[in-house]
């Protein structure tokens, strides 16, 4: 059972920039795909941006050129450079993982927060 532990969460200003990061517990099978998504009150979950263990990267449109992902694959720890906030960006953001058997688990998940 691999555990992600998620910090950096927040409130900011419109304009203004956090940084996430997500440890996961050591693991035997090895952590493929490490991410974040994120959930809005009333809306549904939805994919941020996800990075390979080969360092290949997707982002959903809404973080494209605002958003950077990244990832130390000895540390099994993950990250997500976030500029340029808007109010739009409010949400619970989640930190997910895979392992080798394309088990997904889940971190409990971070506040945050922009203010127009």
């Amino acid at each position: 059972q691999v555990q992600l532990v998620e910090s950096g969460g927040g409130l900011v200003q419109a304009g203004g920039s956090l940084k996430l990061s997500c440890a996961a517990s050591v693991s035997f099978f090895s952590i493929n795909d490490m991410g974040w998504y994120r959930q809005a009150p009333g809306k549904q979950r939805e994919l941020v941006a996800t990075i390979s263990s080969g360092h290949s990267i997707t982002y959903a449109d809404a973080a494209k050129g605002r958003f950077t992902v990244s990832r130390d694959n000895a540390k099994n720890t993950v990250f997500l450079e976030m500029n340029s906030l808007k109010p739009e960006d409010t949400a619970v953001y989640y930190c997910h993982a895979k392992d080798s058997r394309k088990v997904s688990y889940w971190g409990q998940g971070t506040q945050v927060t922009v203010s127009s």
